[in-house]
């Protein structure tokens, strides 16, 4: 009765901190970018009094420092900035101190990663209060302290549940939520997994099917506070607790390439992938203690609006921004508008060219593959471009922005830039 009842209070507190990490996602530390495509999953900051164009020379650089190989991006909190990177042989979480971009340590967590789209770590770390959670390429999952860079645990998790690597690696950036850590292992009844944030323990898996690219969100969908899971081959949506399935929508796209975040848009579901594909938008409606999708809209096939390759668009005042990429894998990409309730095109910037998104103070921050940063206006309006430089080499990455400051990685270096505007005196 003993371990009955202590599970009972695990659960009640695990969901007790969902609930709450719900409520206090969006402020988080105010200003903090605490893991991938920020501090509510969805690439939209609050910050305002932004840059509303670049100097001639660009923006201004605070900081640029030697990195390392890998397309994991940048996490920001209590003045810490960390990312993976493959230095050598090994594949190492990294500390950066904000304000000057000094390294505060290195912690190997695994061999070097090799692989014929790119080298080194995929996944963003995740920082969670005084714990680092990372998520290396053949599928180790990491905690460590943020203060000092001391493992305080390490599992391979693609390998403990007879999981797969992924053909181009595991890219899933580990999800908090309360004290779980969940991640996309691939693995025969476990494509989705929850551990214990203390000490790596398994607390729950479900679903069977290939891992995809995609990293999981917290959304609360069709009135159900959910775990939303765009695996390689269907979308699912789970009890963030137990793991028990609340829907399941089959999306099959060619090679598993599922890459985009799942995002909410009024209680809706929204999914996006490449290979010309497209999107869909999810109505869920309750029955029974589950959750049954239809489509509220889908734009779908080589006529499609929005494809999303790698990059998860902005839904912002409700409309949707993002790249449509042209083929499979193809050098085409447009920049696109969309009517997030009716999936109508509003606006498109054809051949925009590749890149990758984030939104704050009524722009979008575009970095593209050539290495530049674009600074576009977030308008149903009509496309308008505010300004462009290159600031760095060749990266997918999508930038992080926090307290006034945006950074980029490559694989050579970290940038950090100064896009507050100066204040007035």
């Amino acid at each position: 009765m003993t371990g009955i009842f202590s599970e009972v209070r695990f659960r009640r507190s695990v969901l007790l901190s969902a609930m709450a990490w719900a409520v206090v996602a969006s402020v988080s530390i105010a200003g903090d970018w605490p893991g991938f495509l920020g501090p509510d999953r969805n690439g939209i900051s609050t910050e305002t009094g932004l840059l509303d164009t670049f100097p001639a020379t660009g923006p201004k650089v605070n900081w640029r420092v030697a990195g390392g190989v890998g397309m994991s991006g940048l996490s920001v909190a209590d003045g810490r900035v960390v990312t993976m990177v493959e230095s050598g042989s090994r594949q190492q979480v990294w500390s950066l101190d904000l304000s000057s971009g000094k390294v505060l340590w290195k912690a190997d967590v695994a061999r070097s990663y090799r692989n014929g789209m790119g080298n080194g770590p995929r996944a963003t770390p995740t920082i969670a209060g005084d714990t680092v959670v990372a998520f290396t390429g053949e599928g180790v999952l990491v905690a460590l302290d943020a203060k000092t860079g001391a493992i305080r645990w390490t599992r391979n998790v693609v390998q403990s549940l007879k999981g797969q690597v992924a053909d181009y690696g595991m890219a899933c950036s580990p999800l908090v939520v309360g004290q779980l850590v969940i991640v996309t292992p691939g693995a025969p009844g476990a494509a989705v997994a929850a551990f214990g944030l203390d000490d790596g323990s398994k607390v729950w898996s479900a679903a069977d099917g290939p891992a995809g690219y995609s990293s999981p969100a917290l959304l609360k969908a069709g009135g159900r506070l959910q775990v939303v899971a765009f695996l390689g081959d269907q979308a699912v949506g789970l009890d963030p607790t137990r793991g028990t399935s609340l829907w399941r929508y089959p999306y099959k796209t060619d090679y598993d390439c599922n890459i985009a975040t799942p995002l909410l848009h009024k209680g809706r579901v929204f999914l996006s992938s490449g290979e010309n594909h497209g999107s869909v938008m999810l109505e869920l409606r309750k029955t029974g203690t589950g959750l049954v999708p239809s489509v509220a809209w889908q734009t779908q096939g080589r006529t499609a609006v929005m494809r999303n390759e790698w990059q998860t668009s902005i839904l912002l005042d409700g409309h949707l921004y993002g790249m449509d990429n042209v083929g499979g894998a193809g050098p085409i990409t447009h920049l696109s508008c969309l009517n997030a309730t009716t999936g109508k095109r509003v606006w498109t910037k054809t051949r925009f060219g590749k890149g990758n998104l984030v939104a704050a103070d009524g722009k979008l921050w575009i970095s593209t593959m050539r290495g530049e940063l674009v600074l576009v206006s977030a308008t149903p309006e009509g496309f308008r471009e505010l300004a462009r430089a290159e600031v760095l080499g060749p990266t997918r990455g999508a930038p992080s922005l926090a307290h006034g400051k945006l950074l980029l990685r490559d694989d050579s270096e970290i940038v950090c830039l100064e896009i507050k505007k100066p204040s007035v005196r």
